[in-house]
């Protein structure tokens, strides 16, 4: 039977998780979008890619045909606006969850077997919509931000050190944003943590580095905002979900009491497999990183307040 992941929002993280879904052949893709003609597009572009790029996955794309998505394995959400002059942080917020809740809810109702994976932002808040909307249990519904927060850190380490990208492992919790918890001590090159190749001086300003990393990209292309890192990011994701890898990677998930933390969506190392979100691994923090992760949730709870009020 194929594989089958649906993508919402035809926008440039939407259309280059497309492409990196059919060109790894992990599944058949639905592209869907709510600008006519945008999504049927850039799919039959995609497909007209798959001679040259070897590989046969089915691409389609859609205007609001969420009846293409039925029978989804994973649901990856990138539908939503980004701040535009003049708007306020609660015009932000009140239009993405209203755009969240729409989604969800259709794709609820013809996929509700389907894992959801987040990127909409502000990520962490969009993640306790979808939740809420969908009545799926905790472990379908997760947030694409530990993910790319951490290979930006990857990233910022290799140029550094001038080491293989491949030889890092490296981890940052917390919410997506400028709150986020570069976690230098279980930071690795080839084994060795980098508190032992690199000067504190130098390691905090990796980490700074790293919670502005958006806002770095955004003030280079002046017009818009990171797609290549964010759209492999959730393709990691579902790789390790539709090959039930058991893989280790820091996902906004919803937690219960891990970490000090309860009923709060926030980024944390789990294990991903067929059943999604399969475990929280908790790893041992000293008290300077407990309290920058509490920040960081405490963050994360404002935001789901304001969500709050302003449903009201």
């Amino acid at each position: 039977m194929r594989r089958k992941v649906t993508v919402i929002g035809a926008g440039n993280v939407g259309a280059t998780a497309a492409m990196r879904l059919a060109e790894k052949e992990l599944a058949d893709v639905v592209l869907i979008d709510v600008l006519e003609g945008i999504p049927a597009g850039k799919a039959l572009d995609l497909a007209e890619a798959a001679p040259i790029e070897g590989h046969d996955c089915r691409i389609e794309g859609c205007t609001n045909e969420y009846a293409k998505a039925e029978g989804s394995d994973i649901v990856i959400i990138t539908a939503g606006i980004p701040r535009k002059p003049g708007m306020s942080r609660d015009d932000l917020l009140a239009t993405n969850m209203g755009i969240m809740k729409t989604v969800v809810k259709e794709v609820a109702a013809v996929a509700p077997k389907s894992i959801l994976i987040i990127v909409s932002n502000p990520l962490d808040a969009m993640c306790h919509v979808a939740y809420d909307v969908s009545g799926f249990p905790k472990q379908r519904v997760l947030g694409m931000a530990g993910v790319l927060d951490s290979a930006r850190f990857r990233a910022f380490i290799g140029m550094e050190l001038d080491v293989s990208v491949e030889n890092i492992h490296a981890f940052v919790l917390g919410g997506h944003g400028d709150t986020m918890v570069p976690v230098s001590r279980y930071s690795t090159v080839g084994g060795i943590p980098i508190t032992e190749l690199l000067p504190p001086a130098r390691i905090k300003a990796l980490e700074d580095r790293t919670r502005s990393g958006g806002a770095e990209i955004v003030g280079l292309l002046k017009t818009g905002s990171a797609y290549y890192a964010p759209a492999s990011a959730a393709v990691e994701m579902a790789e390790a979900i539709l090959k039930d890898k058991k893989k280790i990677l820091p996902c906004a998930a919803y937690l219960e009491g891990e970490y000090g933390i309860k009923n709060l969506f926030i980024g944390v190392p789990v294990k991903l497999g067929a059943k999604g979100m399969e475990q929280v691994i908790e790893i041992k923090l000293n008290e300077e990183e407990k309290k920058a992760l509490q920040f960081s949730a405490e963050s994360v709870r404002k935001l789901v307040e304001d969500m709050k009020r302003l449903a009201k």
